[in-house]
Formats: C-alpha cells, structure tokens, sequence
C-alpha cells in the first residue's frame, strides 16, 4: 500500500501538497510573482552561453570542454558563486590564488557533480574534501582585451602560481562544423557534457551575447518551478509534473526524468531546475523536455 503523498513532511511542504491533489494546478503566491520573463536566477555579473546554432563554422572561436562542475568567480579577494554568494572554501585554497579576477569551474571528474556540489556547498568546508576539488579556469574578467589574449594571461598567471588544482582551461581552433560535431562526439563519448565556444575577438561582458556559446548532444535550459500537478494512474498521491516557468515567460510541465522520490518531495515553488529537451516549437515552447536537476540554491 503506498504511503500519502503528504507522510512524513513538514506542515508547510504537507499544506502546499495536499492543496495540490484538489486543483489541477498549484499556482502559489510567488508563481504569481513571476509573469513576466525572468532571468536565469542568480547570475551576479557573469558571462552565460547561448545555445550554438547548428551548422555553424566555428572559425573565429576558441573551443574547450563544457565542464559539469560549479561556477565560481574570483574578484582577487572573495570567491563567489555565480549569484554573488560568497563560497566557503579553505584558507590554504584561497590564499593560493592569484590577486587577479578569475572566472571557472570548481570540478572534480566527470560524472562527480553530485560528490563536488555536496562539497563546495558546505557552509563550513571540509578540509579534507576539497583537497580532490580542482579550479578550472577559462576566463580574466578583469583583463581588458580580447579572449585569446585573456586567455594567455591566464594560462601565464596560472603557471606563476604553481598548484596542481589549479588549472587553466585548455582551448582550440576548429575547422569546421563537421570536425566540431567530431570533437563534440568524441567529447561526450569520454564522458564530457559537452562543448564551450568562445569569440577569440571578444571583450569580456557579463550576460549573455553573441561572444559565448555552448554545444551539447541535447540543449538544456533553467526555469523556475511556479506550480504543480498531481499524479493519476501509478503516480497517483505524487506529483505528476511541475509547472516551470522558462526565462522567455511561458511556461510548460516538466514530468519526464523525475524519479519516484523526487516526486514524492518536489522541488520547491521558486528553485531552478535544470531541463533538457531536443528542440522547439514554433512558438519557442521545449519539445521532448526532460528534467535534469534541480540547481542548488547559491
């Protein structure tokens, strides 16, 4: 016999569930909040990839790894998330990095999300822990000139420092959009997520633009979660799909990819989740979208 959908939570997450089984949709409050477009919550000055449209020549761009880990961005002084929180990392970590602005991935391997975000995430960091976390860095913000040359500094900045975890992002030309469709299969095949490209000409500018793109087997996107719908059949007492609001302002049910227990224990009303999906409609709506992840709160 399956337990109710609203066993063993809290009296909030219980109200909000139970509220749920007797309306088609729960649009609470801060749904309500968000009509309008919204922005990919929580990005605090940073550069963000649009998607790379197919078939185009990738010459003119620099092209790495699209790493799985989590943004972290270095003023010279602080180490923050891309939302502008301020990241709890060791003394010894922090006091090895460059009095440069730095921006990157803190990684571990691929296919360890999961094992990095439970570190980094810590509001006191576990010493031991974060001596298998490497910084990966592809971008000087504050250096003003063009990305190759950005690039350089770093690279040059990075070999003064002299520690192992501490890595600059390797980059490459590319032919053409057949051998960059070759290096992204090959890439994805060893277990990578996917592809950056980066305008070798641009100047650093934080949101996104025509400067900074990325490619994956299949394109995902952040939305935020404004509602839910209950179950029928076998997911009857869990929650069927939720409602998730794009960054255009339209919104859509996300149900694909959830598992029985996230269903049980949704994410939140106003997390992000992470979807991907295959392609769009005419109307811009993600068609085949399947969730992903929820985004850790930053």
């Amino acid at each position: 016999m399956p337990q109710p959908l609203t066993s063993g939570l809290s009296p909030s997450r219980r109200a909000s569930l139970s509220a749920l089984l007797l309306s088609p949709w729960l649009l609470p409050h801060v749904g309500a909040q968000a009509l309008g477009p919204v922005q990919s919550g929580g990005s605090h000055g940073v550069q963000l990839a649009m998607p790379w449209p197919p078939g185009r020549s990738p010459q003119g761009f620099l092209v790495s790894e699209k790493f799985d880990g989590v943004r972290a961005v270095w003023d010279g002084q602080v180490l923050r998330f891309r939302s502008g929180r301020m990241l709890a990392a060791p003394t010894w970590f922090l006091s090895a990095l460059p009095r440069v602005a730095l921006d990157g991935e803190l990684w571990m391997a691929r296919g360890a999300f999961d094992r990095l975000s439970g570190v980094v995430r810590q509001t006191e960091p576990d010493d031991e822990a974060w001596r298998a976390v490497k910084y990966l860095v592809f971008d000087a913000p504050g250096h003003h000139a063009p990305f190759a040359q950005r690039v350089a500094f770093v690279q040059s900045t990075l070999a003064q420092a002299q520690q192992p975890w501490l890595m600059p992002v390797a980059q490459r030309e590319v032919s053409d959009a057949r051998a960059l469709q070759a290096l992204l299969q090959d890439t994805v095949r060893q277990g990578g997520e996917g592809l950056m490209l980066h305008r070798a000409d641009a100047m650093w500018q934080s949101g996104r633009s025509d400067a900074l793109f990325k490619l994956k087997p299949e394109p995902d996107e952040e939305g935020l979660v404004v509602g839910y719908q209950a179950g029928k059949g076998r997911l009857a007492g869990m929650t069927g799909t939720l409602l998730v609001q794009m960054p255009s302002g339209q919104r859509f049910a996300l149900g694909s990819g959830l598992s029985d227990a996230q269903r049980r224990n949704p994410p939140p009303v106003g997390a992000w989740v992470t979807y991907r999906y295959r392609e769009r409609t005419p109307s811009g709506m993600p068609r085949f979208a399947s969730f992903l992840r929820v985004r850790e709160a930053e």
